[in-house]
């Protein structure tokens, strides 16, 4: 690594961590004066239990989605003053081309993009189930989870559906339960009944006033009951699809809960796709928006610093605009969700490619 790289490096970083240090006491205060009356509200919370169960996975979830914006702005901020000093074209006359000048750049970037990725994918999960356990506690008023579901289907296997009209999850209690096993296109096998109890010391189900149908080609064989105690394979958790859940689970979980839930019949789980996905596109976009900030900084203007760091912020929050668009789209029924969710990188990935080449003339 020679003196350049280092000394670019050493700048990149510092002003990324400079930057970032400014958004983000700027949110917390802001929080602060939108949560202040509600953490009163609660005598027994004290300030140590707001600071580590609250502020400090607030802290970790906003600095790692401000991360490309603080990249983007500190790139702008420290390439512009190398050339309003023209120490760009000191670089430059020493006969180190523009390609070379960009490697140190890319170098950070990819650096703090496999940072958050890795961080996106496995670790973040657990700080956002804190951040989202206190919310619940203390803060929202309408309360997130849902106590039970009305007309809930679920596919157990190729050829198993179950059907309950009302599950209640507090006393783990269903109505007007069906369970039906096909061949093929045929129905085979059928058991209703007119409540279903799930119990959690043994993992089992207990079925009232049921019904058991075998259906053949000639006649049926019905069989009834008052109590009847079976297993199925699944659990009443597994009725529940909110998009906090999501964020709860690292990316292998949330990889397998999606597999498990489209192979069970589950239709529209886009939502839990974009999260997955987003988790991807976010650290990329630290690699093109550096490409960006850098081709924009590294000529020296006439309005100085100023002009540079309105162009940039103004491509940034047109970015996040994209990007919030493509994930709203992304999570409807009707678009592809991997592909919407990288149209924001894709349209400034192509931004960055004409940027590079005419900064690079």
């Amino acid at each position: 690594m020679r003196i350049l790289d280092k000394y670019i490096l050493k700048k990149y970083f510092t002003t990324f961590i400079f930057t970032l240090l400014i958004l983000i006491p700027i949110t917390v205060a802001i929080d602060i004066s939108e949560k202040y009356s509600k953490f009163l509200d609660h005598a027994d919370l004290g300030v140590g239990e707001i600071i580590s169960n609250y502020y400090i996975p607030f802290i970790i979830n906003y600095g790692n989605t401000f991360m490309p914006l603080a990249l983007f702005i500190s790139t702008i901020l420290f390439t512009s003053k190398l050339a309003s000093n023209t120490e760009i074209v000191a670089i430059h006359s020493a006969g180190i081309p523009y390609k070379r000048f960009l490697k140190p750049y890319l170098l950070g970037a990819i650096l703090i993009a496999l940072i958050s990725l890795t961080a996106n994918h496995f670790l973040l999960n657990k700080s956002n189930k804190t951040l989202e356990d206190f919310d619940e506690a203390y803060i929202r008023r309408e309360k997130k989870t849902k106590t039970y579901v009305n007309e809930a289907n679920l596919q157990l296997s190729e050829n198993d559906i179950v059907y309950f009209k009302r599950f209640t999850f507090s006393r783990n209690h269903g109505t007007n339960f069906s369970y039906q096993h096909f061949d093929g296109l045929n129905l085979k096998y059928i058991l209703t009944g007119r409540t279903i109890k799930w119990n959690t010391k043994d993992s089992t189900y207990t079925i009232t006033n049921y019904t058991k149908r075998w259906i053949g080609k000639k006649n049926d064989s019905i069989e009834s009951g008052r109590k009847l105690d079976t297993t199925f394979n699944f659990m009443p958790k597994d009725l529940l699809y909110v998009d906090y859940l999501a964020i709860e689970m690292a990316s292998p979980e949330l990889y397998a809960h999606i597999k498990e839930s489209e192979n069970r019949g589950v239709k529209n789980l886009n939502k839990y796709k974009v999260e997955l996905y987003s988790r991807t596109t976010l650290p990329v976009s630290s690699i093109i928006l550096t490409v960006i900030a850098v081709s924009l900084a590294s000529r020296k203007r006439r309005g100085g610093i100023g002009i540079n760091l309105a162009v940039g912020v103004s491509l940034m929050f047109l970015y996040v605009f994209f990007m919030k668009v493509t994930e709203v789209l992304g999570a409807s029924a009707t678009y592809n969700p991997l592909f919407m969710v990288w149209i924001p990188n894709i349209l400034f990935g192509i931004v960055a490619v004409y940027l590079y080449f005419k900064a690079k003339k």
